[in-house]
């Protein structure tokens, strides 16, 4: 049974950083591409950023140049490190693996809330 576990979600005032993990199990995690979305009330889910088995990595824009996703297979875990943090970051981070050539094979985690005062 697959697992995803966030941790480190938090307030922040703006102009801080956090960084977010997310452990994995029962999964083979090198065949799983990671990525991080964001979900605030009463809007769509939406992909932040996406780091691929290659550690090829691709973000929002709104995120780019503040935001780093990493990967660590020694720990099936995967980071999100949050720098320069905005009110308009605020919202549920949810990790999402991937199966990379079965695509359908999708698991969720439950989420980390990230919070930004101004």
């Amino acid at each position: 049974q697959a697992d995803l576990v966030e941790s480190g979600g938090g307030t922040v005032q703006a102009g801080e950083s956090l960084k977010i993990s997310c452990a994995a199990s029962g999964i083979i995690f090198s065949t799983y591409n990671m990525a991080w979305y964001r979900q605030t009330q009463g809007l769509q889910r939406e992909l932040v950023a996406r780091i691929d088995t290659g550690s090829n990595t691709n973000y929002v824009d709104s995120v780019k140049g503040r935001f780093t996703i990493t990967r660590d297979s020694g720990k099936n875990t995967v980071y999100l490190q949050m720098d320069n943090l905005k009110p308009g970051d605020t919202g549920v981070y949810i990790c999402n693996a991937q199966h990379k050539h079965f695509t359908q094979v999708n698991y969720w985690g439950q989420g980390t809330q990230v919070a930004v005062s101004s």
